[in-house]
């Protein structure tokens, strides 16, 4: 304490005491202060692990639009005047391959007649949602896919009961490996598995197929000739060209009755629902931070009362009302400090833990980080406030009664 120019006493509160004066009852009362820090440090992890989850898994699905294309239609047999299935005609594949900007065509046929089963004691109902379809050598170049184990289809097996299994179908049918001894039964005839499928993005229903050439198809299989289902690689700049010209061009008496799609377009969409669902959790992320603020000033009020006794006492040695007020806003400050940095902390640790599990590249905005801390420590002075006024205007007589 010093005299000023007039004579009159004054107190003075340095910078650097500032903190060990604010922090004197987060140290005197640590587990209640971990507590409140708690409080906040949920709300803030809820938000940077919610950034962090969102944008790692943006990120996969867009890394896996520029590995796979955009470029990728696919063409099926809609339906008529009368709601049952259409029937492309048999030369589509020729007709489409003379438009120009297509790049590859692979045609299938889904042979709705035939089952695929793990051997031929399974009962005919248990077909575990597989299909069985023929395709060419095309198919697997067209959709970019990759052999897991074995090869796949080409001229020499495709005349021969020899299949390829989608990654999804291997697994149902308990495959995991390939061997001469590899077996499955289809249409009343044992196949060879020479090979299984990488899972296939743009094209789920050939991961749950197993795949057989058309000459074998239409040997034992009942193959007709018509494709229902063909694959279209176009010149990225002609996607939307070719797109409009597909349907005339697959069946010029009936293009109403093909189905013209974009298989990215369902990546594009999970997208959309990735930041529709992070706006969600991010409103709840800022609820649980409201409640951890508030569970701050809560702790502030009830400190202010049980400390009355050192706010009186400390006003009657010279401490003034500003003195008294940054010492619990300080206070506030450094225990929605704390529980900011713990939240960064785990949000972080959550969104590395959880992109590592599902193969994603870890990203996390860094306005996510800094924004986090930022946000913790201005609802921490919002909180504080109240409660350092309340303090800085005790009447010290009234509080050195509870002395």
């Amino acid at each position: 304490m010093k005299d000023s120019p007039g004579g009159v006493p004054y107190s003075r509160l340095r910078a650097a005491d500032l903190l060990p004066v604010g922090t004197l009852g987060l140290r005197a009362r640590r587990p209640r202060a971990v507590l409140s820090a708690l409080g906040i440090a949920i709300g803030i992890a809820a938000i940077v692990a919610v950034l962090g989850v969102t944008r790692s898994s943006q990120a996969s699905l867009l890394q896996q639009l520029d590995r796979l294309g955009t470029n990728l239609l696919t063409v099926a047999n809609g339906k008529d005047l009368g709601g049952a299935e259409a029937t492309l005609p048999v030369d589509a594949t020729r007709m489409i391959r003379r438009v120009a900007g297509i790049t590859g065509v692979a045609p299938t046929t889904q042979l709705t007649a035939q089952n695929v089963y793990r051997n031929e004691l399974m009962p005919v109902g248990q077909t575990g949602g597989l299909a069985v379809r023929a395709c060419d050598s095309a198919l697997l170049p067209t959709l970019g896919g990759r052999v897991r184990q074995g090869r796949f289809l080409d001229a020499a097996t495709a005349g021969y009961p020899v299949a390829v299994l989608g990654y999804q179908a291997a697994q149902t049918l308990g495959i995991a490996r390939v061997d001469a001894a590899t077996r499955v039964w289809i249409g009343g005839h044992w196949f060879t598995v020479s090979g299984i499928l990488d899972p296939l993005v743009l094209a789920p229903e050939i991961d749950r197929s197993a795949l057989v050439g058309f000459p074998v198809a239409r040997k034992l299989l009942g193959y007709d000739g018509h494709p229902s289902r063909l694959y279209v690689r176009a010149q990225q700049e002609q996607v939307e060209a070719v797109a409009g010209v597909l349907g005339l061009t697959t069946n010029p008496a009936h293009p109403d009755q093909v189905s013209v799609a974009r298989p990215s377009d369902a990546l594009t969409a999970r997208v959309a629902v990735a930041e529709s669902a992070a706006t969600l959790f991010l409103g709840l992320g800022a609820i649980a931070l409201l409640v951890g603020g508030i569970g701050i000033g809560n702790i502030m009020v009830i400190s202010v009362l049980e400390r009355r006794g050192e706010i009186g006492l400390r006003r009657a040695l010279g401490a003034t009302k500003r003195h008294v007020a940054g010492q619990f806003l300080t206070e506030s400050l450094v225990l929605a400090a704390f529980g900011g940095a713990g939240g960064v902390l785990i949000g972080c640790a959550v969104t590395l833990a959880l992109a590592r599990a599902r193969g994603w590249t870890v990203l996390i905005p860094p306005e996510g980080l800094w924004g986090g801390f930022a946000v913790a420590v201005v609802v921490g002075a919002l909180a504080g406030l109240y409660p350092a006024l309340r303090a800085a205007r005790l009447p010290p007589t009234e509080a050195l009664r509870t002395v």
